[in-house]
């Protein structure tokens, strides 16, 4: 269900009716974006924080509001492959449809944090106005913010620019694609591929939709895979080939980050061995082009290399990017094709 009424949220910015949801008795309402499927009483509010019932009317009450804008390095999403060296305009919406014990962003995640009003059109005013090449939807979790997305994402592509999303994936089929026409790129966090870490550690049934998420994007869309490696609950060898297998069956390009887990929030595991960051990209290597390791500060885990014959292609430093080995978008060594998605100049 979804329509067009609109109503004033009470601090100056407007609300929309919500997409995808069906009325049930009682003024309850079923929210049907993604795997969570709440049901949600007359006055409360989904999961994610973002979807409210009112008199029995689903709405997105996260439409048009901003947690945080910032302009970072695309690196920093992280996307290695996705106009390298620039900087993208960064926005986030307040809440998530996860509960992970191990959230970074917690504070403007899992609990309501203040927002402040950027409509549509004054996203791409801000975009233009920076001269960022697109708009990175991050930091929390964008699927969230689907009626924003639909629109913004629109008018960003009328502006030339590109949409990039940094998700959890967890979102269901039907939504999922409808948007990914509007999305140049994305970069999904797959937490784990047992459904049981889903279920016990981000309090979601929820694998399932992000292999789906990242098979059909990664048919429509630029896809980047980031994997948090937390110390006895998801970095087993084994569990490492399962990962490496299942992406390189879509593509063997399609660049994947381990990354090194801190203790934060409410997990309090040990950080993560620089050692096993290394096995596992020492296994996944075997099966995949382009595998990265963040959070560790070494430069070697971070540069691009052609997989036909070694050239260095992209070398960076932190967030320092330099394009090295790469002209008219091929292998300077091979004449290999570079797996990227370049920016116009």
């Amino acid at each position: 269900m979804s329509g067009s009424m609109t109503e004033a949220d009470g601090t100056g910015g407007r609300m929309v009716e919500a997409r995808y949801w069906k009325k049930l008795d009682d003024k309850r309402v079923a929210c049907e974006l993604c795997p969570q499927a709440c049901v949600i009483p007359d006055g409360g509010h989904g999961v994610c924080l973002g979807r409210t019932n009112r008199d029995g009317v689903l709405f997105a009450e996260n439409f048009g509001r901003c947690v945080s804008v910032a302009m970072d390095p695309i690196e920093k999403k992280p996307l290695y492959h996705v106009c390298p060296g620039h900087q993208v305009l960064s926005v986030a919406c307040n809440g998530c449809n996860l509960r992970c014990d191990f959230c970074q962003n917690w504070s403007i995640a899992q609990r309501k944090a203040a927002t402040s009003p950027l409509p549509p059109d004054e996203l791409v005013k801000l975009a233009l106005e920076t001269r960022s090449f697109g708009v990175a939807y991050t930091y929390t979790e964008p699927l969230v913010w689907f009626e924003y997305l639909m629109d913004a994402g629109a008018r960003v592509h009328e502006a030339g620019l590109k949409n990039i999303l940094v998700t959890n994936g967890i979102i269901n089929e039907a939504p999922l694609l409808e948007l990914l026409p509007l999305i140049d790129a994305m970069n999904v966090d797959l937490k784990s591929m047992n459904n049981d870490f889903y279920k016990e550690h981000c309090l979601v049934d929820g694998l399932e939709a992000v292999k789906r998420t990242i098979t059909l994007a990664g048919e429509r869309s630029f896809v980047e895979v980031t994997n948090l490696l937390i110390p006895g609950l998801n970095d087993s060898e084994e569990e490492t080939r399962e990962l490496a297998g299942f992406l390189a069956d879509i593509s063997p390009a399609i660049p994947l980050h381990f990354s090194r887990y801190f203790p934060t929030n409410k997990l309090t595991a040990p950080p993560t061995p620089v050692s096993t960051l290394r096995r596992a990209k020492e296994l996944a290597s075997e099966r995949l082009h382009y595998v990265y390791l963040g959070n560790v500060g070494l430069e070697e885990d971070a540069n691009t290399y052609c997989p036909e014959d070694g050239t260095l292609l992209v070398r960076r430093t932190g967030y320092s990017t330099e394009v090295e080995g790469i002209e008219d978008g091929k292998c300077s060594g091979c004449g290999r094709p570079a797996d990227f998605l370049w920016c116009e100049e």
